[in-house]
């Protein structure tokens, strides 16, 4: 099974109602979850007593005030009750799809990294978990209303204990972190699993107001350009357009080739030229692109 584990913001107004948000939908993927809240940030313990979950108060942080990547990686490998762990960020709401690929994942090998790109979605209240119906919702929201982020932005990691053995002190919700995270695996041989593709992470939007310069995604900042100098000045870090294996939608695994070539920003380009140019051919061919289809299946609560 598996160890979740996180850290977050004060619990105050709209933080407060995503991070509740998302830490319960991670209990109720499987009865045997365990979830570690890392920090003492006001309203953390609390929501850890209402919904049952371990509370590490105690974590290294830079200058008494961000959390260090590897404080939380650390300790959460030393103290988990389960093999494999998933560290997320505490916006990120989780579906039973992702239960599912966590299962697909663990079929096909005991060894590898799970990631997936998220949809940004707006959610202002908290979730009415006791609606049957909420993850069906949710996920309608996300897809009609949401948005699918580049694969640049990498919001949780399955991984089995061990495999961050050695974590230089990067700085969590900085530019970068999650690029070395994956550099890292791709560097131990452990293959890279993207489940994009199969799963569907829900971001709940939320202000970037951790400190004042900071502005969302920048790599330009103190914070980030330091994480950049501890990843090698850039030459120890990946993305998902690494990932060495994919999750289709029917949920098979995949080996991915060319990746980064194909999904390049270039090729993307030419890609919509190529179906701008062809679409009433197509058209006329039957072969119009239609709408994904949904990927929660019969156990969407």
């Amino acid at each position: 099974m598996i160890t979740f584990f996180t850290t977050g913001k004060p619990y105050r107004g709209h933080d407060g109602i995503i991070q509740r948000n998302a830490l319960k939908s991670w209990t109720l993927l499987h009865p045997a979850v365990e979830v570690i809240v890392f920090g003492d940030e006001e309203g953390a313990a609390q929501s850890c007593a209402d919904y049952g979950l371990r509370h590490e108060p105690g974590v290294e942080r830079y200058e008494s005030k961000l959390p260090y990547v590897s404080s939380m990686f650390a300790r959460a490998q030393q103290i988990a009750r389960h093999p494999y762990l998933c560290y997320s960020n505490c916006d990120i709401v989780l579906l039973k799809d992702f239960w599912e690929a966590f299962e697909k994942a663990l079929a096909w090998q005991k060894h590898f990294l799970m990631v997936a790109q998220r949809w940004d979605t707006d959610v202002n209240e908290p979730i009415d978990f006791l609606d049957p119906d909420w993850a069906s919702k949710l996920h309608q929201r996300a897809l009609t209303a949401g948005k699918l982020q580049i694969p640049d932005f990498i919001d949780f990691f399955v991984f089995p204990s061990g495999l961050y053995d050695s974590v230089p002190p990067l700085i969590v919700g900085y530019a970068y972190w999650d690029h070395w995270m994956v550099w890292k695996a791709l560097s131990a041989g452990c293959p890279v699993l993207d489940a994009s593709h199969f799963v569907m992470p829900i971001h709940q939007n939320h202000a970037y107001s951790t400190t004042p310069e900071r502005t969302k995604g920048s790599r330009t900042d103190a914070l980030a350009t330091r994480n950049f100098e501890l990843s090698g000045n850039g030459k120890r870090l990946r993305s998902m357009l690494d990932s060495t294996h994919r999750i289709t939608r029917s949920g098979q695994i995949r080996r991915t080739r060319f990746r980064r070539l194909l999904e390049s920003e270039p090729m993307l380009k030419l890609r919509q030229i190529i179906a701008e140019k062809t679409f009433k051919l197509r058209d006329r061919l039957g072969l119009r692109r239609q709408s994904p289809p949904s990927r929660l299946g019969p156990h969407a609560g």
